[in-house]
């Protein structure tokens, strides 16, 4: 099969013919039609990433078609329409993933490849509404950002939500997601373009977060604080957030592109009864309900470009650049 091959810290994606897995017990194997790339991906190759092995094939995102059962799998699944659950083995605590918990492309094989085998509880029937490619844009992003504000922030209906940096894949699912479920949300970007698209898509309004002051005239835009903020950056810029928070407010963060949170006032946490969540990834309940939420409300992934495999390279620099409005796609079988 071809794949594309990464081979140490720094070098560029290689399309390779490399040995096809098999299904093994408990497995189904999955011709995969479509897969998306993650920030996860660039970083492995930048090195920023625990665990490195090389070569591998990167990859967390993925939908195709399942080609082959292993012992024990029932023959039904062949020739669905699937996607796949990219963390596994989450352990026994919902609260917190434990050691044993993986995610696809790295330590094992990635979806970058026409063919990827799965242990069968991580694959699921794809949405009917979707294609290939939307489908292989909502795994990691999805289960992130469901977790992210229904699980951990406990998003209501009506709330008042800021998501930071939209244009990612996690913030727009997040925003989508919110919105699905009758929460009024703003968003801010350093692109005019982006907010715009993202007010298109159903957020209420935003802001450059190049303006000074942005966070306040945020806030007032949008009528008060915000009850649940979304954020993907940390960094000096966290200080802002829990400035326009609500009392009560939830502040929950996935990732901290920006580094470390500078020290922050006690009082403006302890006296708004402030809550700043970390959260990652997801469980397999998260999974299915984001897949149960996504079907009730016909969601649909936002993809940026579908690109073909051997334009691997060229996607992932498209990821590092960050100009990207939505999912990198790469298309592997002939849809």
């Amino acid at each position: 099969m071809q794949a594309l091959v990464l081979d140490g810290i720094n070098q560029p994606l290689q399309l390779r013919d490399v040995p096809p897995p098999s299904a093994g017990p408990g497995e189904l194997l999955v011709q995969v039609h479509a897969a998306a790339l993650n920030h996860r991906d660039v970083w492995i190759q930048k090195g920023q990433y625990a665990g490195l092995r090389f070569p591998c094939i990167l990859g967390s995102d993925g939908a195709g078609l399942v080609s082959a059962v292993g012992e024990g799998v029932s023959a039904d699944w062949l020739g669905q329409k699937v996607l796949i659950n990219p963390g596994h083995n989450w352990g026994e605590n919902p609260r917190a993933q434990g050691k044993a918990f993986t995610i696809v492309g790295l330590p094992e094989q990635g979806t970058f490849a026409e063919y990827l085998r799965v242990p069968a509880q991580y694959v699921h029937p794809m949405p009917p509404h979707l294609t290939f490619a939307q489908a292989a844009a909502l795994p990691l992003a999805g289960v992130t950002a469901y977790r992210a504000v229904f699980t951990r922030a406990g998003l209501q209906a009506n709330e008042r939500v800021l998501v930071t940096g939209i244009g990612g894949g996690v913030a727009l699912l997040a925003m989508q997601m919110a919105v699905a479920r009758g929460a009024q949300v703003w968003v801010t970007s350093g692109s005019e373009e982006k907010i715009a698209r993202a007010v298109a898509l159903g957020a209420q309004g935003g802001i450059n977060y190049k303006t000074e002051g942005w966070a306040m005239a945020l806030a007032k835009e949008a009528g008060g604080p915000f009850d649940v903020i979304v954020d993907s950056a940390a960094g000096p810029a966290f200080a802002q957030l829990v400035d326009v928070a609500a009392a009560g407010g939830r502040i929950v963060f996935y990732g901290g592109t920006l580094g470390a949170i500078p020290q922050l006032p006690p009082a403006k946490i302890f006296w708004k009864q402030l809550s700043i969540l970390g959260s990652t990834m997801g469980t397999e309940q998260d999974f299915a309900e984001l897949l149960a939420l996504v079907t009730e409300h016909q969601l649909k992934p936002v993809v940026d470009e579908v690109l073909p495999l051997d334009e691997g390279e060229s996607a992932m620099r498209r990821m590092d650049n960050g100009q990207q409005f939505g999912k990198i796609v790469l298309q592997i079988m002939a849809q």
